[in-house]
């Protein structure tokens, strides 16, 4: 697909997925440059061409084309203020659109531009009336929309597990962290924020005593709290407290072949398939959330609720500050975070470093 900018002389370019650069027929000497940090990062002297950068992050690219009398044609420094920009989150996953969410209107407000943003339908709720700048969208409504023949820039966020030539991010974002990889992307400050979730509809306690919210369930074993007995007495201990204990979990029982996971006994059941919005309503009045390294536990921070996380398969620096995480230095710990283990999604007993051993 021709870029979407029209130049002079009949170039045209824009930064949809790189920089990109399409030159008519003549002779041209093409030159590519990082403007923050002085890079040449291409040139040569060409007929007829499409040109594409390497790198689909955020750069700020300088655009220079002279003809072949050595005439500047083309000078275009990446400027998106007031432009439409799309950036794009993978669907099929809660915590790291969470997670990736607020740099991307971080993104709109530093460049004041206008911003699509792509996402799973059922997250869209929750931010769209707090954030009426950016324009939502699902996947299956940009496809092959003639929106997409507009764009002055596109960005993918992601977890590039295998790109080593770093094209889709500038660093690895297992030693960033899941949702400060997106601040690397896009070029803003990584720090992290959680995003600002819509009002409930009722504002109303879900019940009158006060409770604690949990979740137990994860998708992958590695995930979960192996403690056998964990769970149990940590309910039971609530309980006695004077808490209710609440389960919001999407399913009560999860696992795979022989390794199957339990609703904690004694928890209340408010599983099942309830709207996102439903759960935040419970978050919200919650005294603390009890999880894992799981979606729910990134809803709950964007809740504004207190999280206690329980997790050992990825290292802190992963998700979300909280003064309240539980992992176990003294076992095995942290292998998402090692860039030497590559992590199997299709493996729910994923363990890299000790399947196999007795």
């Amino acid at each position: 697909k021709l870029p979407t900018q029209v130049g002079p002389a009949g170039i045209r370019y824009d930064f949809n997925l790189g920089c990109r650069v399409a030159l008519p027929d003549g002779k041209w000497t093409i030159r590519l440059k990082d403007l923050d940090t002085g890079n040449i990062l291409f040139e040569t002297t060409t007929g007829r061409a499409n040109v594409n950068s390497s790198k689909r992050f955020y750069v700020r690219f300088g655009i220079q084309i002279h003809d072949e009398a050595g005439t500047l044609v083309l000078s275009h420094d990446y400027d998106c203020r007031n432009q439409s920009v799309l950036i794009q989150l993978p669907v099929g996953t809660l915590g790291d659109t969470l997670g990736w969410f607020p740099y991307v209107a971080r993104f709109a407000e530093v460049h004041d531009c206008k911003v699509t943003c792509v996402m799973a339908a059922p997250i869209i709720p929750l931010f769209k009336s707090s954030y009426p700048h950016i324009t939502f969208v699902t996947p299956e409504e940009i496809e092959n929309s003639e929106t997409l023949k507009t764009f002055y820039a596109t960005y993918t966020i992601g977890l590039f597990f295998d790109d080593q030539a770093n094209i889709w991010q500038p660093t690895d974002f297992r030693l960033v962290g899941l949702h400060r990889t997106a601040g690397y992307i896009l070029g803003v400050d990584p720090t992290e924020e959680p995003p600002v979730i819509v009002p409930d509809e009722d504002p109303a306690r879900p019940i009158e005593e006060p409770y604690v919210c949990i979740a137990a369930q994860s998708s992958s074993q590695c995930k979960y709290w192996n403690n056998p007995s964990g769970w149990l007495q940590l309910v039971a201990y609530l309980k006695d407290c004077g808490y209710r204990v609440i389960c919001i979990d999407q399913k009560p029982i999860h696992g795979t072949g022989i390794v199957w996971n339990q609703i904690p006994f004694g928890a209340e059941d408010q599983t099942g398939d309830r709207s996102l919005a439903e759960r935040v309503r419970w978050l919200r009045h919650a005294e603390f959330f009890i999880g894992l390294s799981s979606g729910l536990s990134w809803l709950a921070w964007a809740a504004r609720c207190r999280v206690v996380m329980i997790a050992g398969f990825t290292h802190p620096t992963n998700e979300f500050h909280t003064p309240w995480r539980i992992v176990n230095w003294h076992a095995c710990n942290s292998c998402w975070n090692d860039p030497a283990h590559r992590f199997d999604h299709k493996d729910f007993l994923w363990c890299p470093r000790h399947a196999g051993t007795p």
